[in-house]
């Protein structure tokens, strides 16, 4: 039932009272019904309003998706081959979620983890290269 409606109802049971108009209550619940009526008009119109703007608001909200994508399609790609970050996935001992992680929150030290909230602490050495002969370079050739 809408508001429209309901005051409509609500005038009919006022009316069905058969009261007697010159009092000054039923002056008073007439205005009352009315001003009811008034608001129930307005609201009504201010949802029509809302939902039209409200679709054309998703109008161009698809219309500049569309944009975007071909704008910024060939940016993206070349971003993400130019971007030279480094992404780590990290396993959380707690609650065994994967994340992945840039480098500068693992260079940091430590996190919480976004899923369960345990403090992940993590200690890179990098004067170690990964090859094994404890050199301390970081493109080693030897094996």
């Amino acid at each position: 039932m809408t508001n429209k409606e309901k005051v409509a109802y609500i005038r009919g049971l006022a009316e069905g009272l058969e009261l007697d108009e010159s009092k000054k209550e039923v002056k008073v619940i007439n205005a009352i019904v009315d001003l009811l009526d008034d608001m129930a008009a307005s609201v009504s119109d201010m949802q029509d309003s809302f939902d039209d703007m409200a679709d054309q608001l998703d109008a161009v909200d698809e219309d500049l998706g569309s944009l975007e994508e071909d704008f910024y399609e060939d940016e993206e790609e070349d971003d993400e081959d130019d971007d030279g970050d480094c992404y780590y996935e990290v396993t959380c001992p707690n609650c065994h979620e994967t994340i992945c992680l840039s480098e500068d929150i693992i260079e940091d030290g430590q996190m919480e983890c976004p899923n369960c909230g345990e403090t992940l602490e993590f200690d890179i050495d990098e004067d170690e290269c990964g090859c094994d002969c404890d050199c301390g370079c970081e493109d080693c050739d030897h094996e």
